[in-house]
C-alpha cells in the first residue's frame, strides 16, 4: 500500500496508523488505476471546488480594482467605500456560520450545499449586472452568504468519505483549490483589462458563478456521508456506501468495512452516551474541547492577521506603494502569484501531511513567514527613502517567498486541521468556529487594511511581524501532532486514551482468559480422575 520510509512503515501506516492499514485490501496498484478509488476521488472533486469558489473572489477584487473600468464606473472607490465592497463579502459569509452548522448535522452534509450553489448562480447574475455601487455590495453580501453554504459543509464532507489513506491528503488539498479559482480570476482581468468597456469587468464577474455551474452538475453523483448516514440511524445506506466507494463494491464482510462501520459506531454512541444533546456551549466545557475550540479559533483569526490579507485583497495598493502601478504589470504580478500559491500549496503543503506532519508544517511556515516579512518591511521602507526600483521589484521577490511560506501550511491546514481535531458531535461547531473567525478576522481587516495602508503606508507591515513572532511561540506550545492516525483515533491526542481502545484491550483480555481457563480445564478434569 506504500513505500518504505527509513523506520520500515509503509505509506499507509504514515498516514493512518499499523491498526487500520493492516485492514486496508491488499491493492499493488496505484489509487488512480484502481477504479472505485479513482471515481471516489473525482466525485470528491465536487466539494474540492467549493473553496475554488471562495478563492475566485479575492483574486477577482484585486484584479478588479487594477481596471481603469471598473474604478471609474464605480466613481474611483477608495478608502471606507473600498474596504465595504470587500468586507461585505466576509460579512455574508459571518451571517450564514450558524445557520449552515445546523443545517449540516440536521439534514446532512449535502443539501447546504445544493442551497449554496443555486444561490451563488443567482447572485452572481446580479454582481455582473450590476449598475450602482448599491446593487454591487448588495449582490456581493449574498455571494457571501452563499459561498458559506458551500465552503463549510464541503470540507466534512470530503473527511468522512475519503477513502482512509487518502483523508489527510485530500482534506489539506480542499483549501489549496482556493488558488484554482484565484487563478482563474486573476487571469481573466488580465485578458479582459484591455475591454474598452464595462465588460472588462463584467466578464470577470460573470465567471464567478462557472465553478458553482460545474458543481451543480455533479453534486448528484457525489454520496452522503456515511459517518452522517450511521449517526442518524442510517446505517444500512452508510455500510452501502463505504462497501461501494473504500471496498469496490465486495461484500459487506470486507475487513476494511467492517472496522470502519465498528469505529464509527463506537464514537458516535460514546458521545450519545456522554451528551444526549449537544450546543455550542459544549465546545468550551471541557478542558480537550476548549484545548480543540482555541487551535480553531487561532487557526480562523489568523490565517486573516498573519499578513496574507494585505496582498490577498489589497495587491494594488502593496503595488502602488513601491512604484509599480501600471495596470498591465499589477494584473501580470497578481496571476502569477496565484499560479506560484496553488505549486507551493500542492507539491510543498498538501501532499506533505502526512511525512511532515502538521505541526512542523505549522512551524516552518510560520518561520519561513517572518523572515520573509521583516525583510519585506525593510526594502519597503529603503524603496521609501531611496525610490531605487530595485528595491520595489525585490519587495515584489520576497512577496513570492512569504507566500511560499504561507501557503505550505495555511492554504492546506486552514480547514483540514480543524476538521479532523474535533470529534463527530461536535464537528460542524468546530468548523463554523474556524469560519466565523476567518470571517471576523477578513471583515476587521477590510475595514482596517486599507485605511491603515493609507495613513502609515510600510510602517503597517510592523504589525505583522510582531503578529508572527508571537504566533510561532502559541503554535509551539498550542498545536500538537495528528499524523499517523484515522478521523476517529485523533481524540486520543486530546482526550488520552480512548474508550473504545479500551474497550478493545478489555475485550481481548476477556477473550485470552477465556481461552487460558478451555486449555486448563482438561488438565483439571484428568488430575480428578
Amino acid at each position: 500500500m506504500g513505500r518504505n520510509n527509513k523506520a520500515g512503515k509503509t505509506g499507509a501506516e504514515l498516514a493512518v496508523g499499523a491498526e487500520l492499514a493492516a485492514v486496508l485490501p491488499a491493492n499493488t496498484k496505484p489509487w488512480y488505476r484502481t477504479r472505485h478509488l479513482l471515481l471516489l476521488n473525482l466525485a470528491l472533486l465536487v466539494p474540492l471546488l467549493s473553496a475554488a469558489t471562495i478563492g475566485f473572489d479575492g483574486s477577482m477584487m484585486n484584479g478588479l480594482q487594477t481596471l481603469s473600468q471598473w474604478r471609474d464606473y464605480f466613481g474611483q472607490p477608495s478608502g471606507a467605500v473600498l474596504g465595504a465592497m470587500n468586507a461585505i463579502f466576509p460579512v455574508g459569509k459571518l451571517l450564514a456560520v450558524v445557520p449552515v452548522a445546523w443545517l449540516t448535522d440536521r439534514y446532512g452534509r449535502k443539501p447546504p450545499i445544493w442551497i449554496g450553489l443555486v444561490g451563488l448562480v443567482a447572485a452572481t447574475a446580479v454582481q455582473a449586472s450590476s449598475q450602482t455601487v448599491g446593487q454591487f455590495i448588495a449582490a456581493r453580501f449574498f455571494l457571501g452568504f452563499f459561498t458559506a453554504f458551500v465552503g463549510q459543509p464541503s470540507p466534512i464532507l470530503i473527511a468522512e468519505l475519503s477513502y482512509p489513506t487518502h483523508r489527510a491528503k485530500m482534506t489539506a488539498l480542499y483549501q489549496t483549490f482556493f488558488y484554482c479559482g484565484s487563478v482563474l480570476a486573476a487571469w481573466s482581468t488580465y485578458g479582459s483589462f484591455r475591454i474598452p468597456s464595462t465588460w472588462s469587468w463584467r466578464i470577470p464577474s460573470l465567471l464567478q458563478g462557472a465553478i458553482p455551474v460545474l458543481q451543480l452538475l455533479g453534486i448528484f453523483f457525489v454520496p452522503e456521508s456515511p459517518r452522517w448516514l450511521l449517526a442518524n440511524g442510517k446505517a444500512a445506506e452508510a455500510r452501502k456506501i463505504l462497501t461501494k466507494w473504500h471496498a469496490a463494491g465486495n461484500d459487506d464482510a470486507s475487513a476494511l468495512v467492517e472496522y470502519e462501520m465498528d469505529q464509527i459506531s463506537t464514537t458516535v454512541e460514546q458521545e450519545r452516551e456522554a451528551r444526549a444533546t449537544t450546543s455550542y456551549l459544549d465546545l468550551v466545557r471541557t478542558r480537550p474541547n476548549q484545548h480543540r475550540t482555541l487551535i480553531a479559533f487561532i487557526v480562523g483569526f489568523f490565517a486573516q492577521w498573519n499578513g496574507a490579507s494585505v496582498v490577498s485583497y489589497y495587491l494594488t495598493l502593496v503595488l502602488n506603494s513601491i512604484g509599480i502601478t501600471k495596470t498591465s504589470d499589477q494584473a501580470l504580478i497578481n496571476g502569477l502569484l496565484q499560479v506560484w500559491n496553488w505549486l507551493a500549496a500542492v507539491l510543498a503543503g498538501a501532499l506533505m501531511v502526512d511525512r511532515l506532519g502538521r505541526r512542523t508544517l505549522f512551524l516552518a511556515s510560520v518561520a519561513g513567514m517572518f523572515v520573509s516579512y521583516v525583510v519585506w518591511t525593510v526594502l519597503t521602507a529603503r524603496f521609501v527613502a531611496t525610490l531605487d526600483q530595485a528595491m520595489g521589484n525585490a519587495v515584489v521577490a520576497f512577496i513570492f517567498i512569504y507566500y511560499f511560506f504561507y501557503d505550505i501550511a495555511w492554504s492546506p491546514l486552514l480547514i483540514a486541521y480543524p476538521v479532523e481535531i474535533f470529534e463527530y458531535g461536535l464537528r460542524a461547531r468546530g468548523v463554523a468556529v474556524t469560519y466565523g473567525s476567518t470571517f471576523a478576522g477578513l471583515i476587521i481587516g477590510q475595514f482596517v487594511n486599507p485605511i491603515a495602508m493609507g495613513k502609515i503606508g510600510w510602517r503597517y507591515y510592523i504589525v505583522f511581524d510582531s503578529i508572527l513572532a508571537m504566533l510561532f511561540v502559541v503554535i509551539w506550545f498550542l498545536f500538537p501532532e495528528t499524523k499517523g492516525r484515522s478521523l476517529e483515533e485523533i481524540a486520543e491526542v486530546f482526550d488520552g486514551k480512548s474508550r473504545r481502545v479500551a474497550d478493545v484491550e478489555a475485550e481481548r483480555k476477556k477473550e485470552h482468559d477465556s481461552v487460558s481457563v478451555q486449555v486448563e480445564h482438561p488438565k483439571a478434569e484428568a488430575e480428578k480422575l
